[in-house]
């Protein structure tokens, strides 16, 4: 197979000389895709850029060879780059909100490409541009194309960035991390389509995400970064059938599934060093529990093994004493946990038919003609002590109903009781308390750690005094795993996990009984996740803790939850167990999502596609509110609302016509 692209050496630095991307070697075969696998902060994207010579103010190429087909990239003058940009490689983009022009329709941003690389102007660059947003699945394109990224939604955005990007009809694809923050069923669309394009045109493609899901089931290559060097390479089926690297297995070992659900994750101890930190030795070895005085003393070199595989790893000097992974013993599985979910448990929630239901107004009267009804008669219940995980695409009232239990959206109708007792008001706020998926964004920048924790205590008037909400905030940051000096310190300190342990101190300072997370994990890297489900375990257990877990992550939900509600357009479609509704799914909107999780084990998997968007909350079908987008609907899916029935256990039950209610 031809090497489309060779990079040898490639030396990224700052202008002070601190190496971001340091020696990095790789190369990809034309119609092949090469993975490049970490953390945030270990160069994925800074090794992308330096490929596309975008680099930041303050960055440069230092030395090493880019070589694309027969053009030496790192010889290329600006102008010269230009043409390769778009043409013969192109990149999508982890943001595609931050990287379209939002003052352009998606046609004119397309057919800027077209005209630059394809000599393609006038009728014939829109004819062009319909049929790139038709091949990249935009419904009614011929519409769409005279439209403006606001007007869209974020996996449409997405696929408006890919149909720029395949535009140029370009030889390489840079794809950084392009299903990120997309739920997983457009995900599952978004990586199809990328799948499709690179069969049908023979291109390469250039891989980078932290999702390992992502990479078993689209890479051919692996390339595992850390700390802006590559520790190790394979195959993919190599790879995930026997990592060499101590991080590669701690990465593996950190995923949660049913099979981790009764112990505590692998997580990997501390953070990514900073630049230039670790000069001499190992950049690993501080975070790796099998390092020895050599790895502190001397750089391991990227060592051959057998199965051209290589490893950076003093454990391989000599190749044929082979080190391997300690075994494991034999985890429990999700059954034993489940089992154990038994009416001894006194709920905590009860929430009944609950509705929130927002006005449209239009004219200038602010008259109400109509309205989104994002959350449309829900209602659940929480044992205390309990996880209950709340999953759906974006869109389908999650958030919603989250805060509106805090009274953070005001109910439109329906009831919330708290312990057996009917909630009104803002009274219970110290009983219940919400996690938010953005810690940054969440934590003000302004505030000190300590005056952050201490603010819902004065508010709530816990504490006598200051001396004593003090004393308090230094058990708090013991049980969240954080020093106590660093209340000190403020947000931008410290790293997204510390971030995220501090925004679940400050939910646990006014000692509440119910922790309501909102995708609490979503932007961590996996080893961080690790750190954070194992807190949210270890305190659920020390201190009778219920969650709400609010999520996409359906590998999170395995491994957290005791029960399950599947949400879509406002309303719960399927509950029960989590080894009910994971394992044995009913509802065809539930079985759509379990496919189009990526996972490690996908062999023999079949992926569901559903057609077409979310409809609008304001605008509900009629009937199933699934119907248009369900592969099994039926006539009495377009004209009735299915009731709740069981399927099965007493325990799971489903919303849909495929189940009819059975009289007793």
């Amino acid at each position: 197979m031809s090497k489309l692209l060779k990079v040898d050496g490639l030396l990224t630095r700052l202008h002070d000389g601190t190496a971001i991307v340091d020696g990095v070697s790789f190369d990809i075969a034309a119609g092949e895709t090469y993975a490049l696998l970490g953390e945030s902060g270990c160069g994925k994207s800074m090794t992308a850029l330096s490929l596309l010579r975008l680099l930041p103010d303050g960055v440069e190429n230092s030395s090493g060879t880019m070589v694309l087909g027969d053009t030496a990239l790192h010889a290329l003058t600006e102008r010269e780059m230009r043409d390769v940009r778009g043409g013969r490689m192109a990149m999508i983009f982890q943001e595609p909100g931050l990287s379209l022009n939002p003052v352009m329709t998606v046609g004119e941003q397309i057919a800027e490409v077209l005209a630059l690389h394809k000599d393609m102007s006038g009728e014939a660059a829109k004819v062009r541009s319909i049929e790139l947003l038709t091949q990249v699945g935009i419904p009614d394109a011929a519409r769409r194309v005279y439209e403006y990224p606001f007007q869209m939604s974020g996996g449409m955005k997405q696929r408006v960035m890919i149909a720029m990007a395949l535009a140029g009809a370009p030889e390489l694809l840079v794809a950084d991390e392009p299903t990120t923050a997309l739920d997983v069923t457009i995900q599952a669309q978004v990586l199809q389509l990328l799948r499709e394009t690179q069969q049908q045109s023979g291109m390469a493609m250039l891989l980078i995400t932290h999702d390992l899901g992502v990479v078993a089931e689209n890479a051919h290559r692996v390339g595992v970064m850390y700390a802006g060097q590559i520790v190790e390479q394979a195959t993919r089926e190599r790879l995930f059938a026997e990592p060499l690297h101590p991080y590669t297995q701690r990465l593996f070992a950190a995923l949660p599934d049913a099979r981790r659900s009764g112990q505590p994750l692998s997580a990997i101890p501390g953070n990514v060093p900073p630049l230039g930190s670790i000069i001499q030795g190992c950049r690993f070895a501080p975070r790796c529990d099998r390092a020895w005085e050599l790895c502190r003393e001397q750089t391991p070199e990227l060592l051959a093994v057998e199965g051209g595989r290589e490893v950076r790893c003093h454990l391989y000097r000599n190749a044929e004493g082979r080190v391997q992974a300690a075994e494991t013993p034999p985890l429990p599985l999700a059954e034993e946990r489940n089992s154990a979910l038994n009416t001894q448990h006194s709920l905590l929630l009860e929430v009944e038919d609950l509705k929130v239901h927002f006005p449209i107004r239009k004219g200038i009267l602010q008259r109400t003609v109509g309205q989104v009804k994002a959350v449309d008669g829900v209602s659940l219940a929480i044992p205390q002590g309990r996880t209950l995980a709340l999953v759906g695409e974006s869109g389908c009232g999650k958030t919603t109903l989250g805060k509106a239990l805090l009274r953070l959206n005001p109910p439109t109708a329906g009831s919330v009781r708290f312990e057996g007792e009917l909630l009104e008001g803002e009274a219970h706020r110290n009983r219940m308390q919400m996690v938010f998926q953005d810690p940054y964004a969440s934590l003000n920048p302004k505030m000190r750690v300590a005056e952050i924790l201490e603010e819902g205590m004065a508010a709530l008037h816990i504490g006598n005094d200051g001396d004593a909400r003090q004393a308090h905030i230094d058990v708090l940051l013991d049980k969240v795993g954080l020093a106590r000096d660093s209340k000190w310190r403020y947000p931008h300190e410290f790293s997204g996990g510390q971030r995220q342990r501090i925004a679940i101190a400050r939910a646990l300072a006014v000692s509440p009984k119910l922790l309501i997370c909102d995708e609490p994990t979503s932007a961590l890297d996996v080893s961080v996740q690790a750190q954070i489900l194992n807190l949210l375990k270890s305190l659920q257990d020390e201190m009778g803790l219920s969650y709400l877990f609010i999520t996409h992550n359906l590998a999170v939900v395995e491994y957290l939850a005791h029960e399950v509600c599947v949400m879509y357009l406002g309303r719960i479609v399927e509950r029960g167990t989590t080894a009910e509704v994971m394992r044995a799914p009913k509802h065809p909107y539930t079985q759509a999502l379990l496919s189009a999780v990526p996972r490690i084990d996908g062999a023999g998997k079949e992926y569901v596609r559903l057609e077409g968007e979310l409809p609008s909350p304001a605008n509900p079908p009629v009937g199933c509110h699934f119907a248009p987008r369900c592969p099994q609907a039926m006539p009495v899916c377009a004209r009735t609302f299915p009731d709740m029935t069981h399927a099965g256990a007493s325990t799971h039950d489903v919303c849909c016509h495929l189940y009819p209610l059975v009289p007793n």
